[in-house]
């Protein structure tokens, strides 16, 4: 689920103003940044099958979903550099070449390690698509364009891994769980022939970065308490949440005895509580104050892990109430979120893009740790969860009001 709920990978190149040039189609792009996340969602219903047939434990397999998260999460701090400095086309094209090849790997994968570093290798190919989709738009659109055009590939991302866990369903229980990795594969090459037929080179002259900048920024950021700690609170708050999608299919199928279309289900309400989430922050920002929104969104998503570890801990485990708690847990997140990023790239104006990057990548850190601990042995899978969930929100509620206050006194809002 790319952040499943909100951020902006664009690379530190800025936008290209009045320059006009060869506008790529948008439905490429969009389907270039949707394959980078859609290998990770689309697989989740697989991870009993492939955990059974190569005769490994749940807690293995899920390190497939970690690993690619964890894939997301370097790539992201990559890919924008060095597409700065040696075009948005040939970069792209390399890492849908890595993503393709990685892909038909872990689709044949005759052993566990094997198939672990595939995926690993896929994730890292993915991220290429998901950071330079959005630079490109911005290299040829006007300001005004650019949200228009963002906005619609969103949407369009989001909605596909809502869709992924039911079509991974499927494919898992017609065509057996290789079938989902072998299609993830024929679509990074098809992706791959398209870039190369049908996308221009968007990059001009006169635009290349310095590697050494971006570092410095970067590091002037986690410098930045105040970004490091929305970056913190907005990672815990958010891609926490993996943690649960990595292990739905086994608390489903092994803890509660339910049908694999279960799993589907619970996912899609999952994305079902970004959507609202997203929905009520665009009807209340303009009247309530980000740093206020962040923190009191937060505590929704506090009281949905807490009814999950409530009921985990109580024995009372079934399909529905867990479903109940997770939209909770994820309309809180679909609130923070936006106000988190939003605080933190707007910090320092002039690394708006490496804030962001920087901001995704540390998301997607985060969703790999959870996923990783949640998965750890001498625990149940629900109860592991429940307490990595409530773990991170508890992290997320102190760096998140530490940060708001640190935001408020930089505008002067309240005295230093």
């Amino acid at each position: 689920m790319p952040d499943p709920v909100t951020h902006d990978f664009l690379s530190t190149t800025g936008a290209s103003g009045s320059r006009r040039m060869k506008t790529p189609p948008l439905w490429l792009l969009a389907l270039i940044t949707l394959s980078g996340t859609l290998a990770m969602h689309i697989f989740v219903p697989a991870l009993p099958a492939a955990a059974q047939e190569m005769d490994t434990s749940p807690a293995t397999m899920q390190a497939a979903i970690s690993l690619y998260i964890a894939g997301l999460a370097v790539g992201q701090l990559i890919y924008g550099p060095f597409s700065d400095r040696f075009g948005r086309k040939p970069v792209l094209t390399v890492g849908l070449s890595l993503y393709t090849l990685a892909g038909f790997l872990a689709a044949f994968a005759p052993t566990v390690p094997l198939l672990l570093t595939a995926r690993l290798l896929q994730a890292l190919g993915g991220c290429a698509g998901l950071v330079l989709a959005r630079a490109i738009v911005r290299d040829t659109s006007t300001t005004n364009e650019v949200a228009r055009k963002l906005a619609l590939m969103n949407l369009m991302v989001v909605i596909g891994p809502g869709l992924a866990p039911l079509v991974g369903t499927f494919m898992t229980h017609v065509f057996g769980w290789r079938s989902v990795l072998l299609a993830m594969a024929l679509m990074g090459a098809f992706n791959l022939f398209l870039t190369r037929t049908h996308l221009p080179e968007t990059d001009g002259p006169g635009r290349r970065g310095s590697g050494a900048s971006v570092l410095r920024d970067y590091i002037a950021l986690l410098r930045s308490p105040a970004f490091f700690l929305c970056a913190l609170g907005g990672g815990c708050a958010t891609t926490s949440m993996y943690a649960f999608v990595a292990a739905a299919p086994f608390i489903f199928a092994n803890e509660l005895h339910q049908p694999p279309s279960v799993t589907g289900w619970a996912l899609v309400a999952l994305l079902a509580g970004i959507w609202l989430g997203n929905m009520l922050l665009s009807r209340i920002a303009a009247r309530v104050e980000g740093t206020t929104i962040m923190v009191r969104a937060n505590l929704l998503s506090l009281l949905g892990a807490s009814g999950f570890l409530a009921l985990a801990v109580s024995g009372h485990l079934s399909a529905l109430p867990i479903m109940f708690c997770m939209m909770i847990f994820t309309i809180g997140a679909g609130l923070t979120s936006p106000a988190a990023m939003t605080e933190a790239i707007s910090i320092n104006p002039h690394v708006a893009g490496s804030a962001s990057g920087l901001y995704g990548s540390a998301q997607m850190g985060i969703g790999a740790l959870c996923t990783t601990l949640a998965a750890g042995p001498g625990h149940s899978t629900a109860l592991g969860v429940a307490i990595v969930l409530v773990t991170a929100t508890l992290i997320s509620q102190f760096a998140l009001r530490r940060a708001a206050v640190l935001c408020r006194r930089r505008r002067g809002a309240i005295p230093a």
